[in-house]
């Protein structure tokens, strides 16, 4: 009996769709794609100016093949279905490859490879989180011109707050992102 159960145990856990199970499903570059990731050719004004024209906010995530706080933030908090919405409705999501040799267009105008992209912003840990204002500051590169900046794995509620407040204007909300985050 018991390794009948340990059997349909096992069939039932290879049967659940991994948006069931809460994975997000992988590229062949080895990073999480979740089908609201915005299709793009990584020029950076070009996708701020169509987020902006939809009324909607451009956020930049920094990730890398193999880590495990990526993995956590799109398997654990990202699939939540509060965050999962406030990221369909409001926002275009680009993903960048910290150690990617896609060439991209920064903000400020700038070709360069996601890996070198991601140097001159001083990424150096994943994840990394870039939300981009409405009107950003001309000739300013993605990283400065972001009104938060967030490494690291938010809870889902501090995902939440996050969310709404870049989608509200960041710091015109008249909050920081330290105030946001509970720090």
């Amino acid at each position: 009996m018991t390794r009948f159960l340990k059997t349909a145990a096992l069939v039932l856990a290879l049967a659940v769709p991994p948006a069931i199970a809460g994975e997000v499903p992988m590229g062949d570059d080895g990073l999480h794609k979740p089908d609201w990731l915005k299709d793009s050719f990584k020029d950076l004004p070009e996708d701020h100016a169509e987020a902006a024209a939809a009324g909607r906010h451009l956020l930049l995530m920094v990730e890398q093949r193999g880590c495990i706080y990526c993995a956590r933030l799109h398997d654990e908090i990202l699939t939540d279905p509060q965050v999962e919405q406030l990221v369909r409705d409001r926002f275009d999501v680009v993903q960048i490859d910290l150690f990617g040799g896609i060439e991209i267009i920064d903000m400020d105008g700038e070709e360069l490879t996601e890996k070198r992209a991601a140097g001159k912003w001083g990424v150096t840990v994943t994840p990394v989180l870039l939300f981009l204002p409405q009107d950003p500051p001309a000739g300013a590169d993605a990283a400065r011109a972001a009104m938060g900046v967030l490494p690291g794995v938010p809870d889902k509620d501090q995902m939440v707050r996050l969310l709404e407040w870049a989608s509200a204007g960041g710091p015109e909300t008249g909050q920081s992102l330290r105030e946001i985050m509970g720090n």
